[in-house]
């Protein structure tokens, strides 16, 4: 049986890939490259939201097991990540 938590996971990354798929075929449909260009920086919102969301259920799923410290660690590396992210 799989866990219910890897499940959202994976279901999460596989709408993430679905959507970057998706957009990438809207793009070469548009064929401009103005157009091309705001459909790839909508997807700067989606990634960044996707990985905020799969770390969180992942965290979730492996609260009980973490202790304080290592919860703050893994928080100030994500919010790391989110700075070199989305800091332009």
């Amino acid at each position: 049986m799989i866990n219910k938590i890897v499940l959202a996971m994976g279901v999460l990354r596989l709408l993430s890939g679905s959507i970057e798929i998706f957009a990438a075929l809207l793009m070469l449909r548009l064929n401009q490259v103005d157009k091309a260009l705001v459909v790839n920086s909508s997807l700067a919102l989606v990634g960044p939201l996707i990985l905020i969301s799969t770390t969180t259920i992942g965290l979730v799923g492996i609260s009980d097991k973490l202790s304080m410290g290592k919860f703050v660690w893994v928080l100030a590396g994500v919010t790391c990540l989110m700075v070199g992210i989305l800091k332009k």
